[in-house]
C-alpha cells in the first residue's frame, strides 16, 4: 500500500495516541506505558506530562499514585537512557537491550578512576541497603561513601546506573523531589521471562504499533539493537505488522490501523520535550520542518524543547515556571500558530496540574 505523507503522519499520530484511532485506547497509565514498550522519561516531570497528554481525565495526582501502585517503573532499558517501562518487562529488556550499554562503561569508568571491582562492590552494598524499602539518591550515595566507595563527580551516578542495568535496582516514585531507587526484585516480584526471539519480537510489535510507520532503522535506533536484530524481531512479529510505502521507502506499521482510511489530525497539543513523538525516531521530517531543529534541539545536545505541535507538525515551543499559585507559560511561535487553540491545549495541561494558567505570548 502506497501511503502519502500526510497519511503516514496521521497514522503515526494515531499510533503515538495522539490522534483518533480506531478500537479502545489505553485507559490507565500502566495500558499506556505497555502499549509503548517504554516511553522516554530521563526527566521525570516530562515523563509524566508524556503519559498526561494521552490520558485526558487523569491529573498529576492520577498519575503519581499509579507509578506509586507499581504500574510501571523508571529504569535504564536502553540506549543508556532512562524509560518508563512495564513492571513485568524491566528485566528481559534489560537482558536484551539494556545490557548492550555495559561494554562501553568500562572506559566511562576508567575516566571516572573506577573499575569493575569497585562497580561490581556497589552493586552488592546497594543491593543490601535497598531490602525491603527504597533510598532516595542522596540515602544511597551516603551509603556508598559509608562502605568506602567513593562517589565524587559523577561517580555516584554511574554507579547508580551501573546497578540498574545490571537488574538489581529500579529508579522507584520521587519522594517530593528528591528521585528514590528500590531493588528491581521487589518492585517487579513476578517478571516475563521470554526467550530471546519472543522478546525480540514482542518489543519489535510494541514500537511498531506505538510509533508506526517506521523503518528496520528506526527500530535498531530506538532500542540500540544491532540491525540484524531488529529485522529479526520485525521477522518475529509476523502478520500483526503490514508493509507499506511512503515517499518511496519501505515502513511497517500495525495492520489494524488500515482497517479505515487515515483521519487527518486537526487538533492543537502540547507535549514535553523529552517525548516519544519526537524521541522515538532518528527521522523526524514528518513531524519537524529542518528548518526548526535549533528551535527543538538547541545545540544538538540531545535536550529536546517541550513542542507545540498543530496537525501533527510541530509549530511552536512553549516554556512553563511553576509556582505555588500557577504556572506561567511562554510560548514561542516557528509557524502561525491558533492562538486560542493553542492556549486551550496548554488550559489542559494546567488542569492536569491543578493550577491557574496564565500564557505569556511574544509582543
Amino acid at each position: 500500500m502506497r501511503l502519502t505523507a500526510s497519511e503516514a503522519l496521521a497514522l503515526r499520530m494515531s499510533s503515538l495516541l495522539l490522534g483518533p484511532r480506531p478500537g479502545p485506547h489505553p485507559g490507565t497509565v500502566a495500558e499506556v506505558v505497555e502499549w509503548f514498550g517504554a516511553m522516554q522519561a530521563q526527566d521525570v516531570a516530562s515523563g509524566i506530562w508524556s503519559l498526561g497528554a494521552r490520558l485526558p481525565a487523569f491529573t498529576l495526582s492520577d498519575v503519581q499514585a499509579a507509578l506509586e501502585r507499581r504500574e510501571a517503573l523508571r529504569t535504564w532499558p536502553m540506549r543508556g537512557t532512562v524509560h518508563l517501562v512495564p513492571a513485568r518487562d524491566a528485566r528481559w529488556m534489560l537482558e536484551l537491550t539494556g545490557v548492550r550499554s555495559l561494554p562501553a562503561a568500562a572506559t566511562r569508568r576508567a575516566a571516572l578512576g573506577l573499575d569493575e571491582a569497585v562497580a561490581d562492590r556497589a552493586v552488592e552494598v546497594l543491593g543490601s541497603a535497598l531490602a525491603g524499602g527504597r533510598l532516595t539518591r542522596a540515602r544511597c550515595l551516603e551509603t556508598l561513601n559509608a562502605a568506602g566507595i567513593g562517589t565524587d563527580g559523577q561517580r555516584g551516578y554511574h554507579l547508580l546506573w551501573y546497578a540498574s542495568v545490571r537488574g538489581v535496582t529500579c529508579v522507584a516514585p520521587n519522594i517530593g523531589t528528591e528521585q528514590t531507587f528500590a531493588l528491581l526484585d521487589e518492585w517487579a516480584p513476578d517478571p516475563l521471562r521470554p526467550e530471546r526471539d519472543e522478546a525480540l519480537a514482542l518489543l519489535a510489535r510494541r514500537y511498531v504499533r506505538s510509533h508506526g510507520p517506521v523503518t528496520a532503522r528506526e527500530f535498531a535506533g530506538w532500542t540500540g539493537l544491532t540491525l540484524t536484530d531488529a529485522r529479526r524481531g520485525l521477522a518475529a512479529a509476523g502478520d500483526t505488522l503490514t508493509a507499506v510505502t511512503v515517499d518511496g521507502e519501505e515502513m511497517l506499521v500495525d495492520g489494524a490501523l488500515l482497517d479505515a482510511t487515515p483521519v487527518p489530525v486537526d487538533d492543537v497539543r502540547v507535549l514535553p520535550g523529552f517525548d516519544e513523538y519526537l524521541l522515538g525516531y532518528k527521522d523526524r521530517s514528518l513531524m519537524l520542518d529542518p528548518a526548526h531543529r535549533d528551535a527543538i534541539i538547541p545545540g544538538n545536545n540531545g535536550i529536546f524543547q517541550p513542542t507545540i505541535v498543530s496537525g501533527g507538525r510541530v509549530v511552536g515551543t512553549w516554556r512553563r515556571t511553576i509556582g505555588k499559585t500557577q504556572v506561567k507559560v511562554g510560548v514561542t511561535p516557528l509557524a502561525e500558530l491558533d492562538r486560542p487553540r493553542t492556549e486551550h491545549a496548554l488550559a489542559r495541561y494546567a488542569e492536569f496540574l491543578g493550577l491557574p494558567l496564565r500564557v505569556d505570548w511574544p509582543a
